[in-house]
């Protein structure tokens, strides 16, 4: 007799959407990697963090390897505390958790907050991997464009009220990457921040900061949503992956005491010691301001070959966004389905991440990719882009005059 299986309603629920990770793709050997959103191994402090761990292990021993830990965990904490006191956000011990990466407090945050009732709003496109969190807990979402300035607030005003005058239930959180977006590379402007600060008061939900990016700037970085919030209406969630190394997973949290001790009630004991007592002793030793500087100047080097490259080998149809930080172009092929073009350019040498996969309605983002200049370096970037323009199946010429 074939065993049953009997899955809570929540799984269920789950299992109606595509699994995890689907855009992924299979890389063929010496492809150009301008699909990976992660840091390039040149800018990965991996001699500074073999150094921290002999370091650590040197001086504790043992006390890294057992469940309680180093006693430098704590001062992991005490720095992610400092680090946001200098972005503008007081962040008490009660206030902030750490978490196994950004994505495991994105994950405790909806599990606390959602239910198969509650509606999300999500930016369009969005970061991928959180649509399938958010997709465990709830079917209702409310999805507002994106432009070269963010969330289109104006709209998400005009929804809402909407939604109000018809008795439709209003939004419990919005997910938002406001700065350096992925995968747009777009910034919220000034003012559509204090925006939608008004309406999450006027409409009572809570916001959601996906800061992943946020240090990432090649200039000046914007005031954080958390920093200008003044009614605890805002979740901070932030991360060392992008700035330090995405395999030590360290990710934080800053919220009021009431969401921080439901987190921390679900989370239990699953953290990481060895990796935070680890990331603890590569910053008790590290200039960390220096260490984001070498990253922005080497990353805004970057987006300039992109963003030439893009000029130079794709036609005039095509369009993106200039990003002003953060990993990522976000390129417009009009007429073209990126996910059909993706087997010829993979033939051609080249990757790049379908638009599709950041939309909860995927026909939406059919003429759409998200390319990263964060793994490869310059010549490979530039090469990648000649071959990308390549396959694009536009027909449309490129002139030397092309602007």
């Amino acid at each position: 007799m074939k065993t049953a299986f009997h899955f809570s309603k929540d799984i269920e629920m789950a299992f109606k959407n595509d699994p995890p990770g689907q855009w992924l793709s299979t890389l063929p050997p010496n492809c150009l990697r301008l699909s990976s959103g992660y840091p390039a191994p040149a800018l990965v402090p991996s001699e500074e963090i073999k150094k921290a761990v002999t370091r650590l292990l040197d001086e504790e021993r043992d006390l890294p390897l057992h469940y309680l830990g180093s006693p430098r965990v704590p001062q992991l904490k005490k720095f992610l505390q400092e680090r946001m006191v200098q972005r503008g956000v007081e962040a008490s011990s009660s206030k902030l958790i750490v978490t196994s990466g950004a994505c495991q407090a994105i994950d405790l945050i909806a599990r606390v907050l959602l239910d198969d009732d509650a509606v999300v709003i999500v930016e369009s496109p969005t970061y991928m991997e959180a649509l399938e969190i958010f997709q465990n807990y709830t079917e209702h979402y409310m999805t507002i464009p994106i432009d070269e300035d963010g969330l289109q607030t104006e709209l998400l005003a005009s929804m809402l009220a909407n939604r109000k005058e018809k008795g439709l239930p209003l939004p419990r959180l919005l997910y938002t990457i406001p700065t350096y977006q992925n995968p747009t590379g777009t910034t919220l402007s000034p003012e559509r921040r204090q925006h939608v600060l008004v309406l999450a008061e006027q409409y009572d939900f809570l916001i959601l900061e996906d800061d992943a990016y946020g240090e990432l700037g090649f200039h000046d970085n914007p005031s954080l949503l958390k920093a200008m919030d003044t009614n605890n209406r805002v979740l901070y969630v932030g991360s060392l992956s992008k700035v330090v190394a995405p395999g030590m997973r360290i990710g934080w949290v800053v919220a009021d005491q009431q969401i921080i001790e439901p987190l921390n009630w679900f989370k239990k004991d699953l953290s990481h010691p060895f990796n935070e007592a680890t990331m603890a002793s590569f910053l008790e030793v590290t200039n960390f301001d220096g260490h984001l500087k070498f990253l922005t100047s080497a990353y805004e080097s970057k987006c300039a070959s992109m963003l030439s490259a893009l000029e130079e080998f794709l036609p005039p149809a095509v369009s993106w966004f200039v990003p002003k930080g953060g990993y990522f172009v976000w390129v417009k092929i009009p007429g073209v389905d990126t996910s059909k073009m993706l087997p010829k350019a993979l033939a051609a040498g080249v990757s790049f991440v379908p638009g599709k996969y950041f939309f909860l309605d995927q026909e939406k983002g059919l003429e759409y990719l998200r390319l990263s200049f964060s793994y490869a370096n310059e010549e490979e970037i530039v090469k990648g882009v000649e071959l990308l323009g390549q396959v694009t199946g536009v027909n449309i010429p490129v002139t030397e005059d092309a602007e």
